[in-house]
């Protein structure tokens, strides 16, 4: 498992100054289109993102979308070209990290990036209802939900395996259930860095959404999503793209 760093391309624009790659409202029949129409929407939309992110990281973000016009043009619909599902983090708001706008992103935040059917149903309502063709499970650099297993976890040795996993299953904590298990696992490959632990974490956490959601599942499986994960470093702004 490793996290690089995209080459972020830079943002293009048309003669009337907006966005190519923003999404316009798909009809029902391009809705339920083909594969080769959702993967290029889905690839066009992160690629559009990595560019909002290297301008962020810059210092240079553009703020785009955010005037009246476009707030008054979103009053009876959205048209979001993906879902995140991120840290609740202060420190890390997707919008402002991917340098986005009004309608851009269904965000879905909580510590950990942690599931549960709340979780679970808000991000199949963006695939079936909304429609966005891309996910994005976003961890980040020095995340406290990773650090607060690392303590409970600590003062057990690692040959105490049986009681390590009562720690973690028995937990009445949501948090250490899901994030202690990643903590775990990752001990396991030989891993010892937070960093490490939090990129197992993305990865565990996308096989658990597409594990436990027929939906996404589906989705998936048609070729109507992409799912991807990356990781957001607190210390320089940018988004790590992960590959599994």
């Amino acid at each position: 498992m490793s996290g690089e760093t995209t080459n972020n391309a830079g943002s293009q624009e048309n003669s009337d100054g907006t966005d190519p790659t923003r999404r316009t409202p798909l009809s029902a029949t391009e809705a339920g289109g083909g594969s080769s129409e959702h993967e290029s929407t889905a690839n066009a939309t992160w690629s559009r993102l990595l560019a909002g992110n290297r301008r962020f990281a810059q210092g240079q973000p553009e703020h785009p979308w955010q005037d009246p016009a476009t707030r008054e043009s979103l009053i009876d619909a959205q048209h979001p070209d993906a879902a995140v599902l991120s840290c609740g983090d202060s420190r890390v708001p997707p919008e402002i990290i991917f340098d986005q706008g009004l309608g851009d992103m269904f965000v879905v935040r909580t510590a950990g990036e942690v599931l549960d059917s709340a979780v679970v149903s808000s991000l199949e309502f963006a695939v079936d209802t909304l429609h966005t063709s891309l996910v994005v499970v976003l961890g980040h650099e020095h995340c406290g939900a990773i650090q607060s297993a690392v303590a409970a976890l600590s003062p057990l040795d690692e040959e105490r395996l049986d009681e390590l996993d009562r720690l973690v299953t028995d937990s009445p904590s949501p948090i250490i259930r899901s994030v202690g298990g990643s903590v775990l696992e990752s001990r396991r490959a030989g891993l010892d860095d937070t960093d490490d632990f939090e990129r197992v974490h993305i990865a565990r956490t996308i096989e658990r959404l597409v594990t436990e959601s027929e939906s996404i599942s589906a989705a998936l499986g048609e070729g109507r999503l992409r799912i991807v994960g990356a990781r957001y470093r607190v210390s320089d702004g940018v988004v790590e793209v992960l590959s599994f």
